[in-house]
């Protein structure tokens, strides 16, 4: 995956750990790993002839929920993404993303996005109880 040299907590406990800014950046910065390669591949998928339009159709908008999640999380810690010490891309976290993730299969692709969702999908779930502690975290 093209984001294993990112550095994440594994498991609910350890993101607890981490301060709330500094979680808010690891998701922004995952989101942000994720824009160009989803983009490349509804690229290719959409040269694919025999795939149904609902996989088209699946696929732009998982981008467009993973545009829209990064803008919300940006919004709602009153983040503007130039915050994140001049990353503004994943090519400037030191991510390869234009050779790995477009080399990857298409199962490989989709497996790597399922686990960095389900990690940000936690952080997520952490930060809220962090900021509404009476949802019964």
């Amino acid at each position: 995956c093209h984001t294993s040299g990112m550095l994440t907590p594994n498991g609910k406990e350890y993101a607890q750990k981490i301060p709330r800014e500094e979680l808010t950046h690891l998701i922004l910065r995952l989101l942000q790993a994720w824009k160009e390669p989803l983009s490349h591949f509804n690229q290719h998928i959409e040269h694919h002839q025999e795939l149904p339009d609902d996989s088209l159709s699946k696929a732009k908008q998982i981008s467009n929920m993973v545009h829209e999640l990064k803008t919300g999380v940006e919004k709602s810690m009153g983040i503007i993404s130039n915050s994140l010490n001049g990353v503004a891309s994943s090519e400037a976290a030191g991510l390869s993303v234009s050779n790995e993730a477009n080399m990857m299969s298409d199962s490989d692709f989709i497996h790597c996005f399922r686990r960095d969702s389900n990690k940000v999908q936690s952080y997520l779930k952490v930060l809220k109880c962090r900021i509404m502690p009476e949802n019964s975290c």
